[in-house]
């Protein structure tokens, strides 16, 4: 029949037009992994070496670090050459719930138990490290404890497979790359073996948990065997630790922080450390440690900045330029503030802060860009456009809820989601 026949034609041309979009859009077969490992051998012969040649790594001890190195296809975050593309996952970050949740009363119990026990047992080295490099010896060990359990945690990946696998196909190849070739470096100069330079799933290594380029400029040999041990040797690790925070600026003699109260007269929109002010300051504007201590005088004089990193959702902070340099460590208001919180409990037997982290709405990234966009539209620094309640979001944010009638609370709401567009 003719009505058949026109419809057989108009279904030809369809599968047709399928056929030739498939032939142009898609590759000539799926990749397997026999396939990616293949392109892997040669991105290393003619692609990385040169590189590494010129970053005077050896013909030898290249061949050496890649003879038994194997792609890792468990790791996250990967982008195989020829594979679909992986679905974005839902971004799940503490300051995004309950911020409490990231100060476990039990773990942290524990590690300050741990840690004054290790402070007495390293009484001597720690000494030493704060002579030499001015910090602590509660702040790095706390940042011991944080990062590997004080050595003990295990670290189940051998470094160079995970570093080679980011470079070579991960979602963001460059910053890998970059390790790599640090990486490189690390095992020509012999301070470790390969078979013993073990590190994290994102690349981070021994018991400090540095990445090979932060091995390179701050890890120190301090128990005097000619070597940068970060993963064996307890002294090299906790001088390490010490070396960073005092290249990134610590100052010696100045605590971390303190918890205050904050009266309503003040406003949470006064946060940042770039509206840093004499500690003598906040206190004559009502401030007060929880404590219910007076500000060390040594402290008065010196700047100090207010910190709110739930808005007025949970406790209240004015911290120290200190606070900022255990920021370079990890770039987290929540981590500095356990770091801060757990070097105060080993040294003095301290607990938990007094101010309780309130439920700050279970925001989503999205929300938080959307928020974020439209204060920019109307004149604000929100700091970087990217979903995250920074400090200059929160305290953007408080300034606007006062110019427009609303109790400011300094962070996102879904309340305010219809309010601010």
């Amino acid at each position: 029949m003719p009505g058949r026949a026109e419809g057989g034609k108009r279904r030809a041309r369809l599968i047709a037009t399928i056929a030739a979009f498939l032939a142009l859009h898609l590759p000539a077969h799926a990749a397997t992994k026999a396939d990616v490992e293949a392109q892997f051998r040669q991105w290393l012969a003619n692609d990385l070496w040169p590189e590494a040649k010129q970053a005077g790594i050896s013909s030898a001890a290249f061949k050496a670090a890649f003879a038994d190195v194997k792609l890792d296809w468990d790791l996250p975050d990967l982008a195989p050459p020829g594979f679909p593309k992986a679905k974005e996952r839902k971004q799940s970050q503490a300051e995004f719930s309950s911020p409490g949740s990231y100060f476990s009363e039990k773990r942290l119990q524990g590690l300050a138990a741990t840690g004054r026990s290790l402070a007495s047992a390293h009484a001597s080295t720690l000494k030493r490290i704060e002579r030499t490099y001015g910090v602590p010896g509660q702040v790095v060990l706390a940042i011991w404890g944080r990062e590997s359990g004080f050595g003990r945690a295990k670290i189940p990946h051998p470094i160079m497979d995970v570093l080679a696998t980011k470079a070579f196909m991960s979602t963001r190849p460059e910053l890998f790359r970059r390790e790599l070739i640090a990486a490189l470096n690390i095992l020509q100069s012999g301070d470790v073996k390969e078979a013993e330079m073990r590190g994290s799933w994102a690349g981070a290594m021994g018991q400090p948990q540095f990445l090979p380029s932060s091995f390179l400029k701050y890890a120190v040999d301090f128990d005097g065997d000619g070597r940068r041990d970060i993963w064996n040797s307890v002294p090299d690790s906790l001088a390490s630790i010490a070396n960073y925070l005092s290249e990134k600026g610590w100052q010696g003699g100045r605590d971390w922080g303190f918890e205050v109260s904050i009266p309503g007269s003040v406003s949470c929109a006064q946060e940042g450390p770039d509206l840093a002010r004499p500690i003598a300051d906040w206190a004559g504007m009502g401030i007060t440690r929880v404590s219910g201590k007076a500000f060390p005088a040594a402290e008065r004089s010196a700047s100090g900045m207010m910190l709110v990193p739930a808005g007025t959702h949970g406790p209240g902070f004015v911290v120290t330029p200190n606070f900022y340099v255990i920021k370079e460590y990890n770039n987290s208001d929540l981590y500095a503030l356990f770091i801060g919180n757990l070097a105060d409990r080993i040294a003095a037997g301290g607990g938990p802060f007094r101010g309780e982290w309130g439920d700050v709405g279970k925001m989503l990234r999205s929300d938080v860009l959307g928020m974020q966009k439209a204060l920019v539209a109307i004149g604000y620094d929100v700091g970087k456009v990217d979903g995250l309640p920074g400090y200059k979001t929160r305290r953007s944010l408080g300034d606007w809820q006062a110019k427009n009638g609303l109790a400011p609370t300094c962070f996102p709401a879904p309340s305010l989601k219809a309010k601010l567009r």
